[in-house]
């Protein structure tokens, strides 16, 4: 059997709405989304609960059983999430090579010249704790 936690499928729009709100707030049920949802993108709470399954099948979401409500909660960070998308653009699009992908946001006007000083900056320090250890 598929491991669900290693799918990690994209995010479809209101998937990804769903999982703002959960990152945001924390765990909630599929009446607690619907709610918090309705005025972006308004849904039945049947609806909200087959989002809710499909994150967790994609492995963004877990659950808990309070009484006979699902609780869900985010898998992991969306930080977590972040970098595992940004690890898939550098695959598809830069040959695997972060350097590519830094270099093409630095011509794209992407990252300007603070953010690659602070960049530079937060590289010689994690660098130089390697070097102490």
């Amino acid at each position: 059997m598929v491991s669900v936690q290693r799918q990690h499928k994209t995010l479809g729009a209101l998937e990804h709405l769903v999982m703002g709100f959960i990152w945001s707030r924390g765990p909630a049920s599929a009446e607690q989304v619907r709610e918090a949802l309705a005025s972006q993108h308004p849904m039945k709470e049947s609806t909200a609960r087959t989002i809710l399954r499909r994150l967790e099948v994609k492995g963004y979401l877990t659950h808990r059983v309070e009484g006979r409500t699902y609780v869900f909660a985010g898998a992991e960070r969306p930080q977590s999430v972040a970098a595992r998308a940004i690890r898939q653009i550098i695959e598809k699009f830069c040959g695997g090579s972060v350097e590519q992908l830094l270099v093409g946001m630095v011509n794209s006007d992407v990252i300007d010249e603070v953010e690659l000083k602070r960049l530079a900056q937060r590289i010689a320090r994690r660098k130089n704790r390697g070097e102490e250890e």
